[in-house]
């Protein structure tokens, strides 16, 4: 490294997506510096998946009870919604001084504030100019702008998995990951009234219509009001009481709760990083990176969720992290990211689980294929839990075998997903997933009988 600059890579973005980078850069011998302007974890760690899955392990226990009710088990559950904050707080309050002290220990300069660049090899922290021959970039998203009247009264997803004590009346703004999963961790806490508006037609999207139609039903036994095409208009507040009108395709609707959740999905974070200053371009999308995950600006990298990359996911930004890191060291791009299929789950009860094409897609692609579609709340894996909303639709291609998408619903689900997954990745058959022997009874053993 020459005077002129002061580190060899900057890397702003201490999640998934930046901390692996920092750390072959600095173990490759070169002078590396990590900044984020929140604590060190990322979203996944401290603000997203890890902290609601260790809420969701918590309303486990109430829905083992409500479902082997009459069954031998008696038990009288309820939710101390302190004490599971707390426990939360068993994992997240950790996370970030352990990753710091990591990257330390590393030899990585932790440094801590907004990044701004002010030029193609320049950032401003703190006031301070700071320049590298290298920066990555890994700032994940934020909170989608709706741009509604009262917009500044919702509550963000991150706030709520914060809530010292547990609203009675919830309504979640969107019907995707976010709000199904924190609406079933809050009706089976005890809120009294839980409401979903979702404006599209049916929550989920991304995810098979037909098992969709199951997790709505299992939603609305557990008491949940799902509403779909209810576009939220504005958000008012009275005392401590929130009134949000609704657009439906019935006339306007006002529904009066004690908390309103932004749910409604996430954009790139970005907005603070004066991209354009840097000869970095950027859209809806996030920014413009090549297969390389390198910018426009040769000497700026960015992955995961801020990036017009692959799916946002946690697994995906290091995996596109890695493809980065090994780039820079190479000094040119020696390697491009390739994306394996894919699964992702909905963590309610029951999970929801895809991996690879949907019907449509498929049958878009002009591909043959038999669809084996089963409801399996009569199987021993589910009948053993007393589980009901349970299937599967996988996607066999006609001649090949091979298999073009796996969707489940119900308790493993988001288990055997990763087994298609693998077994997709592989090119494996459906008769060669059929002669494998697998642990009995198992739900990895119900896979055979799928496809």
């Amino acid at each position: 490294m020459t005077d002129a600059y002061d580190y060899d890579l900057i890397v702003i973005g201490a999640g998934t997506g930046g901390n692996g980078v920092a750390r072959m850069a600095a173990a490759a011998g070169w002078k590396v510096a990590s900044i984020d302007s929140l604590p060190y974890g990322g979203t996944c760690a401290l603000r997203g998946c890890d902290p609601k899955k260790m809420l969701i392990g918590v309303t486990e226990g109430v829905e083992w009870a409500r479902n082997m009710a009459g069954n031998g088990l008696e038990a009288q559950t309820s939710v101390n919604w302190p004490q599971m904050m707390a426990f939360r707080r068993t994992f997240t309050d950790n996370m970030p001084p352990r990753i710091e002290a990591g990257l330390k220990k590393a030899g990585i300069a932790t440094l801590h504030g907004q990044a701004r660049f002010t030029g193609p090899d320049t950032i401003e922290l703190n006031g301070k100019p700071l320049r590298a021959k290298h920066f990555h970039i890994a700032t994940g998203a934020r909170p989608m702008t709706l741009n509604i009247p009262g917009e500044e009264l919702l509550t963000t997803s991150t706030e709520f998995l914060e809530l010292p004590d547990r609203p009675d009346r919830i309504v979640f703004v969107g019907g995707g990951f976010i709000a199904m999963e924190f609406a079933h961790i809050a009706k089976r806490a005890g809120a009294s009234e839980v409401t979903v508006l979702e404006m599209m037609k049916r929550p989920l999207g991304n995810f098979d219509p037909d098992l969709v139609a199951m997790l709505v039903e299992a939603t609305a036994e557990l008491g949940i009001d799902l509403r779909t095409e209810a576009k939220v208009m504005k958000i008012e507040k009275s005392g401590q009481e929130f009134a949000v009108t609704v657009d439906t395709p019935g006339g306007q609707a006002a529904v009066t709760c004690d908390l309103v959740v932004h749910a409604t999905g996430r954009v790139p974070n970005i907005d603070d990083l004066n991209l354009t200053a840097a000869g970095v371009e950027f859209g809806p999308r996030g920014i413009r990176v090549s297969a390389s995950m390198r910018t426009t600006n040769p000497a700026i990298f960015a992955v995961g969720d801020c990036a017009d990359s692959g799916p946002n996911l946690t697994p995906v930004s290091a995996n596109e992290g890695r493809i980065a890191a090994k780039n820079l060291l190479a000094g040119k791009d020696a390697h491009e990211v390739s994306y394996p299929p894919i699964p992702s789950v909905v963590f309610t009860l029951p999970p929801v689980a895809t991996v690879g094409l949907s019907e449509a897609a498929a049958t878009e692609k002009g591909l043959k294929f038999d669809t084996h579609f089963e409801k399996t709340g009569d199987w021993y894996s589910s009948m053993r839990v007393g589980a009901k909303q349970t299937a599967y639709k996988v996607l066999v291609e006609q001649g090949s075998g091979h298999i073009l998408g796996a969707h489940l619903i119900g308790p493993g689900a988001e288990e055997q997903i990763n087994l298609f997954a693998m077994a997709m990745g592989a090119d494996l058959t459906a008769n060669q997933i059929k002669a494998m022997i697998f642990a009995y009874p198992s739900y990895a053993s119900d896979i055979g009988s799928m496809v």
